[in-house]
């Protein structure tokens, strides 16, 4: 037994000497013939690493002060706007802390939420030079395109250093069901690249290095919270559908055709049910029709039309191609919201995380065996970030400088009011407009009092007729070759426009001249209403309503040159509304050329404008 135990031992010895010698053998061999790799190869593995490098610096780690969990974002603006999860900004509530990669922490603020399409904009501060993602186009997205996610998973990013992870898409325009939940996945990009607690609300790149979605959920085993390779991302096409409202500070709402559909056995959505009171009913849809596109969007299943709906918001008008008995039509669609306001308030209530515990030094936190859309967990050890002017005087970690209040730049960028996440946001969108509003209308001058508008014109048919037109206080009149409508009162205004008729116009510009000559508080209830499209086209306008009374008026202008472009009064919101549009010159004289009035989508009175004059009317500001 022995002399075979040390038979064993100097065979051992052998092969030992044997691998020893090998080693060396290839050591010299690597000394005089390095390897070389494939350009191909090489130049891959720099692209990728280049893809890296672009990206990682717009990556936002989000951390709630006190110790309530966190996740990821992504700037998208260089004054500091970033996307993350409406369920990792939950639990902030106004104010939360933000590290980027180059070893800083920011302070920030919520902006606006989205709770049913799990979104919310944030913005940190204090500098307006921000490194951002530049966004791709997710609809061009393909099954097998490689990708990579980068952000804070389990909250291990102490030292503000983001991770990396790399893998394909799986999968797109997935939808996922609310569940009885309030959050819906609509249109998804699927990913096997790692995805875990804390990478939420984080960024899915592409290849190049390009924003393609907003990492939202992913499956993971029951009791390890282990990633199982099946993430999911928002599609940052839908994130911009809903930047516009984001940026207004408001708790927005999706989209819902006011009718229900089944998958027809031939192709398309058949409405199997449909309110009367909908739009989609007044533009003329009927019970049996087949939807064939929504918004550019080609559509074969009900599955597909509420995933193209989902990724719209609510108040969007939209073009849908539809098909009935007889023909093939187009039309533009007014979309309702899902919710009420009241209603999704209790429903985004009901979907709120509890505060988060403080366990005592010695507590051990409770393991969670839920999937994935409980606030992420908190950082093992707070002292490992670094502190608010990114100092790091102990290499990689550093105590993080906890406040025990709100800063006073959050508290100066932040009003709280219902129905907004921000209201400080959504003044400041109503202060540029109508600053915007009045630089572009030469005619107002420096009188900002009421003022009385008298526009000359004709109509624009095969024999035009003279059009006069006055709008001042309590004084409405309207002149059509030998026909004349007065109006003295609001309510008068709201029976023409009830009617249909040509005296609608008389709405539209009074509730210009409005807005133009005094505050939007002395006008009514006003509010900046985020990005919509304009007759179903982009890009989208900017978008302000108010209420005056019984009338809701909408303001909608051009993102870039401001100019105002529409004007639409409603009387009742189960009626089509009044819609002025308006079409304007170009050069150093620019003024309304055209005046449109539009109740649905027929046209109810088309006017060359010739002349244009204002009266000041000092006696009383309307």
């Amino acid at each position: 037994m022995r002399s075979s135990r040390r038979i064993g031992c100097l065979i051992i010895c052998f092969l030992l000497v044997q691998m020893l010698a090998v080693d060396a053998i290839a050591d010299e061999a690597l000394k005089i013939a390095p390897i070389e790799l494939d350009a191909r190869l090489e130049e891959v593995e720099s692209a990728r690493i280049e893809a890296i490098q672009r990206a990682m610096p717009s990556t936002v780690s989000i951390f709630i002060p006190g110790g309530g969990g966190g996740g990821s974002g992504v700037l998208i603006s260089s004054d500091g706007f970033a996307l993350t999860n409406f369920h990792v900004s939950s639990p902030a509530g106004s104010y939360m802390r933000c590290g980027l990669s180059d070893g800083r922490l920011y302070d920030a603020v919520i902006v606006g939420i989205d709770p049913v399409g799990d979104l919310a904009l944030i913005q940190l501060l204090g500098r307006d030079d921000f490194p951002f993602a530049e966004m791709a186009d997710s609809r061009k997205a393909r099954v097998g395109d490689w990708c990579m996610v980068i952000g804070n998973p389990f909250l291990l990013n102490t030292n503000l250093r983001p991770t990396v992870s790399w893998g394909i898409l799986s999968g797109v325009g997935r939808y996922q069901y609310p569940s009885g939940t309030l959050l819906e996945y609509a249109d998804c990009l699927q990913t096997d690249a790692s995805i875990n607690p804390g990478n939420s609300g984080g960024p899915l790149y592409n290849s190049d290095g390009r924003l393609l979605g907003i990492v939202g959920r992913a499956s993971f085993e029951k009791r390890g919270r282990v990633n199982v390779g099946v993430g999911y991302a928002i599609s940052i096409n839908q994130a911009i559908h809903f930047l516009g409202d984001l940026r207004s500070g408001r708790i927005v709402d999706h989209a819902t055709l006011g009718a229900t559909v089944a998958t027809d056995p031939e192709g398309g959505a058949r409405i199997s049910n449909m309110l009367d009171t909908s739009d989609a009913y007044r533009r003329g849809l009927r019970y049996g029709d087949v939807i064939l596109e929504i918004d550019g969007r080609i559509v074969q299943s009900a599955n597909q039309v509420q995933n193209v709906l989902a990724t719209l918001p609510a108040g969007w008008r939209v073009k849908i191609v539809y098909r009935n008995e007889k023909e093939q039509l187009t039309t533009l669609v007014r979309l309702a919201g899902v919710h009420t306001e009241d209603e999704l308030l209790v429903k985004m209530a009901a979907a709120l995380p509890p505060p988060p515990p403080t366990p005592g030094p010695h507590e051990k936190k409770k393991k969670d065996d839920g999937e994935n859309q409980d606030s992420e967990p908190e950082p093992k050890d707070n002292s490992e970030v670094p502190d608010e002017h990114g100092e790091d005087p102990h290499g990689d970690k550093a105590k993080v400088a906890e406040p025990t209040e709100i800063p006073e730049a959050v508290k100066s960028r932040f009003i709280a009011r219902r129905g907004y996440a921000n209201y400080h946001f959504n003044v400041l969108k109503q202060r540029s407009f109508i600053e915007s509003l009045r630089q572009q209308f030469p005619a107002v001058g420096n009188v900002l009092k009421g003022q009385v508008w008298t526009i000359k014109g004709t109509t624009i048919e095969e024999t035009p007729k003279p059009i006069t037109i006055k709008v001042a206080r309590d004084d409405f009149v309207l002149s059509i070759g030998q026909k004349t409508i007065e109006a003295k009162t609001k309510a008068e205004l709201y029976e023409g426009i009830s009617a249909g008729n040509e005296s609608g116009i008389l709405a539209g510009l009074d509730s210009w001249r409005r807005v133009l000559y005094n505050d939007l508080e002395t006008f009514g209830e006003c509010y900046y209403r985020g990005s919509v499209p304009f007759l179903g086209e982009r890009p989208l306008r900017d978008c302000v309503v108010g209420v005056s009374g019984e009338l809701e008026t909408t303001w909608l202008s051009h993102p870039e040159t401001k100019i105002l472009e529409a004007v639409e009064v409603v009387a009742d919101r189960d009626e089509d509304p009044a819609e002025l549009l308006i079409r304007w010159g170009s050069g150093t004289q620019v003024a309304p050329t055209e005046l449109e009035l539009r109740y649905g989508t027929k046209a109810a009175l088309l006017m060359k404008v010739e002349g244009w004059s204002i009266e000041d009317q000092p006696e009383a500001a309307q």
